[in-house]
């Protein structure tokens, strides 16, 4: 069954310049499709098409009938009392409307048993059942605490979140809802690592249909089972996930240069030849005109193909400074937390020269003050950290700035680089920044644009330890692949935080993760780093099963007949409540004589004890 169909759309927003032009596709039900192609090639467009945000201006773009879409940045207007827990409910109105109706039914039951009351009591009960009535808070709960909502933040006011949290709740109320078709516009830009994990094993057991954008390449290698690539307003199709279309795309570019090599030599052929039947044809064979022309209507024909045109490649490198020494850094008892809350403490370690570090750990672990301290912009609490004299370093914080961003990234190379002119000019250009690009003034750029102009900037000077916070935020898949070909080649010690796996796997051969304020040091790459986290976690289940079992070995084994066990003592135990009773009796009765009473004491005395016995008995078979 076909749940999506675009045909022939079209749309521009400048006249001339059409964003999709022709685009044409299906979605069968169930697919999970990654979106592929460069910023403002029309992916976010095509999704709000699809939603109704934006009308295309030819073309169809239609959802199967009943389908419920859903688009987690087109987030909307809830009333301005309401908490994130009420936008998180609001994925249930249709299961409260029903408790409320059902509440109302049992109520009217009290003097109306009418045989459709019971009937409609009976239907919606059966509704709320079936729809999940009954597991809809521990489910909200679940989906919360997965993508990293937390109750402070169920308990805020909706209009308070930031943008990014909005959408992770959006996100969140869309999952609760069961929407049928999900669009996912660059989903994990909001998430952590964890919350990710969580996104993408929610969307592999999710049986309605995904269509994802996404810059994150490892996202889409987990969860994407083709991908569509829109290019010149014209959809590509791969059927595979994002390795396979990087292979594949490959694989087609060089197929297409190779045929049009071959087209040119064919063209460079078919040209002396007809050249030659002219000559001749004014020699005396006019017939050989004929064929010349139809040789040149061939040429003509094959003309027309384009050389493909492979994505330009970084050109430049990072200049070097080689490492003199043992050890680059080196930290011993660290401590460091802000406002009371204790970040991390009694962190040691060890980074020798040429060492490729990840630090990773979920939002608000510490990871940015981490670095900090290390660059010695922040103080620790207790500890200390040594850097080897030889050690140059050059930093990429996340958030980039510049000492004036009134000024051109022309006059900026200028200023912070102390280059010539046309080295400036060069090496802008190597980045991408060409032509009147270099006049534009700082502040003017986006955030990726100001990472691409300080790591340019970066590379002009020696270094042997580079330091990158988030280097691929704010980038596309192009950009990220200009980031790693700036980074293949450098060989001295580096040490990034990231969110990007797909980055972390390529260049970490160390991890550092940081977890409740704890720092894991683990020697290997991401993809290892997974898999020895999957063994402790089994190693942990099985220490907490072994320990259960002994407990369990300790306690007397359960007879097979427990519960015929169990009405034994509980008849014995009556029994000799009854007997206590008796005595108490008798006790009274015989007051003012002394020797009875003590005699009665003694086998009192003697009957509580048995009764005592019963009772843990009693107790333990039925902890059995």
């Amino acid at each position: 069954m076909i749940d999506i169909t675009v045909n022939g759309l079209e749309k521009e927003f400048e006249v001339g310049k059409k964003i999709l032009d022709g685009l044409s596709f299906t979605v069968n039900s169930g697919e999970h499709i990654g979106i592929l192609g460069p910023n403002g090639c029309g992916k976010t467009t095509l999704f709000r098409i699809l939603c109704g945000s934006e009308r295309a201006d030819e073309g169809i773009a239609a959802v199967a009938p009943g389908k419920r879409i859903g688009l987690i940045s087109q987030i909307p207007v809830f009333p301005a009392a309401w908490t994130t827990e009420d936008v998180l409910r609001d994925a249930h109105r249709r299961l409260y409307a029903i408790s409320r109706r059902l509440d109302e039914l049992g109520t009217r039951m009290e003097q109306d048993s009418s045989p459709e009351t019971l009937r409609e009591y009976d239907r919606l009960s059966d509704d709320f059942r079936r729809l999940g009535g009954y597991e809809m808070d521990s489910e909200r709960n679940r989906v919360a605490n997965g993508l990293g909502i937390t109750a402070e933040m169920r308990a805020q006011s909706f209009d308070t979140l930031s943008g990014g949290e909005k959408t992770r709740v959006n996100l969140a109320r869309l999952i609760l809802e069961d929407t049928d078709i999900l669009l996912l516009d660059e989903p994990t830009n909001h998430l952590d690592l964890h919350a990710t994990e969580w996104l993408e094993e929610y969307i592999l057991h999710f049986k309605g249909t995904v269509l994802a954008i996404s810059h994150d390449r490892w996202f889409l290698d987990t969860v994407a089972q083709r991908c569509i690539e829109i290019s010149g307003g014209k959809a590509e199709f791969y059927s595979g996930n994002y390795s396979f279309y990087v292979t594949e795309r490959q694989r087609r570019f060089d197929e297409k240069l190779k045929q049009y090599e071959k087209d040119q030599a064919k063209i460079e052929q078919l040209q002396r030849a007809a050249e030659q039947m002219h000559l001749w044809a004014f020699m005396g064979a006019d017939k050989l005109h004929k064929r010349a022309f139809s040789m040149e209507k061939r040429i003509e024909r094959l003309s027309q193909t384009e050389k493909p045109i492979e994505a330009r490649k970084l050109g430049v490198k990072f200049r070097e400074r080689g490492f003199e020494g043992d050890e680059a850094i080196v930290a011993d008892g660290l401590e460091k937390g802000f406002a009371g809350r204790v970040l991390f403490s009694g962190v040691s370690l060890a980074v020798t020269g040429g060492e490729r570090i990840a630090l990773v750990g979920d939002n608000g672990a510490g990871k940015s003050t981490f670095l900090r301290l290390l660059m010695g912009e922040e103080t620790p609490d207790a500890g200390y950290i040594y850097r080897g004299p030889a050690i140059r370093t050059a930093y990429l914080p996340q958030m980039v700035r510049f000492e004036d961003e009134s000024r051109s990234m022309l006059d900026a190379m200028l200023w912070e680089c102390r280059v010539q002119p046309q080295e400036a000019r060069d090496r802008l250009a190597a980045f991408g920044f060409r032509g009147e690009d270099v006049f534009k003034t700082v502040g003017t750029l986006s955030g990726g644009e100001k990472s691409r102009l300080k790591l340019c900037m970066l590379m002009g000077g020696e270094i042997n330890l580079l330091v990158l916070d988030e280097p691929t935020n704010h980038l596309d898949i192009a950009s990220r692949e200009w980031m790693e070909d700036a980074l293949s080649d450098y060989e001295q010690t580096l040490l990034f935080v990231s969110h990007d796996r797909y980055f972390i796997e390529k260049f970490a051969t160390r991890i550092w993760s940081l977890q409740d304020g704890v720092l894991t040091d683990f020697r290997g790459g991401w993809r290892a780093f997974g898999e020895w986290k999957e063994r402790q976690s089994v190693f942990q289940k099985n220490a907490e099963k072994n320990e259960k079992k002994e407990k369990r070995d300790t306690r007397a084994p359960r007879p097979a007949n427990a519960e015929r066990q169990i009405a034994k003592t509980e008849k014995e135990i009556a029994a000799l409540e009854k007997k206590i009773a008796a005595i108490e009796q008798e006790e009274a009765e015989n007051a003012a004589d002394y020797q009875k009473l003590l005699s009665l004491g003694a086998q009192k005395e003697e009957l509580d004890a048995q009764l005592m016995t019963l009772y843990e008995k009693w107790e333990a078979l039925h902890d059995i």
